[in-house]
C-alpha cells in the first residue's frame, strides 16, 4: 500500500499520513507524524522561570505520589501568572516538571478552566449546567455580560460554564477562582462594578467568606 507521497514502503512501521485537509473539523487533531524527531524535555538551565512560579509548581509536584498528577494546579498555577497558558508559559511548567510541552499541552487543551488564548486576566464563569439553569442561570449570565457592556468593562473574560461543582448555591459564578452565590440577575451590575473597580465581589455571599450560610439556613 502506497503512502501519501505514492511510497509507503519507505516510511518506519505504523506510520500513517497526516490528515491533508487544513480546514479540519473544530476539535479534531491532526494525526502524528512519526516521522518528526521526538519531544524533548525542556532544560531546566535554559528556560527561565519565575521563582514564585517554579515555587508553587514544585509544591504542587511534592504534593502526589506520581508527580505528572500535578499537571492541572501546575498549569493553573502558570495561567495566573501568566494570564492564559501561552506556549512560554507550558514551556517553563514542562522544565520544573521535566515533561514535553506537548504532554502539557494536552492537559491544557482538554480542560475547559485551562485557556489557551489570551482572552482577559481575570474571568467570570457563569455555571449553566442543569442544577443552575433550572434556577435561572442564563438570566444572570445575560445579565453580567449586559452590565459589563454598559461600563466597557476590559480584561475580563466573562462566559458560560458547564459546571463549576457547586449545586448546592445555584445559580452561581465563580470569579477568579472564587465562588459567590446564589446569585440572581440583580447582583450583576454590582459584581461587574467591583471587579472594575478592583473590590472584593460580593463580600458574606462567597463561598469560604467568614459566617457565609445558604439562604435556606445550611452553612457552607
Amino acid at each position: 500500500m502506497a503512502d501519501a507521497n505514492g511510497d509507503r514502503d519507505q516510511m518506519p512501521p505504523g506510520w500513517r499520513p497526516v490528515h491533508p485537509d487544513p480546514a479540519m473539523a473544530a476539535g479534531w487533531d491532526r494525526g502524528a507524524d512519526l516521522r518528526k524527531d521526538p519531544a524533548e524535555i525542556p532544560d531546566p538551565a535554559s528556560v527561565e522561570v519565575p521563582e514564585e512560579l517554579r515555587a508553587q509548581v514544585e509544591d504542587y509536584m511534592s504534593r502526589y505520589p506520581d508527580y505528572h498528577s500535578a499537571a492541572i494546579p501546575a498549569l493553573m498555577a502558570a495561567q495566573k501568572f501568566h494570564g492564559w497558558c501561552s506556549d512560554e508559559a507550558i514551556k517553563q511548567v514542562a522544565a520544573v516538571m521535566q515533561v514535553t510541552p506537548a504532554y502539557l499541552s494536552s492537559v491544557a487543551t482538554f480542560y475547559d478552566m485551562l485557556r489557551t488564548k489570551p482572552v482577559g486576566a481575570r474571568y467570570v464563569y457563569v455555571c449553566t449546567s442543569v442544577a443552575c439553569h433550572l434556577r435561572q442561570a442564563e438570566e444572570v449570565y445575560e445579565a453580567i455580560r449586559e452590565a459589563a457592556d454598559v461600563i466597557d468593562l476590559e480584561g475580563v473574560e466573562i462566559r458560560e460554564f458547564e459546571c463549576l461543582g457547586a449545586c448546592d448555591m445555584a445559580p452561581m459564578a465563580s470569579v477568579d477562582g472564587r465562588y459567590v452565590g446564589p446569585l440572581t440577575h440583580d447582583d450583576a451590575p454590582e459584581l461587574v462594578l467591583q471587579i472594575k473597580e478592583g473590590r472584593e465581589v460580593l463580600p458574606g455571599r462567597g463561598l469560604g467568606d467568614p459566617g457565609y450560610e445558604l439562604p435556606w439556613g445550611t452553612r457552607a
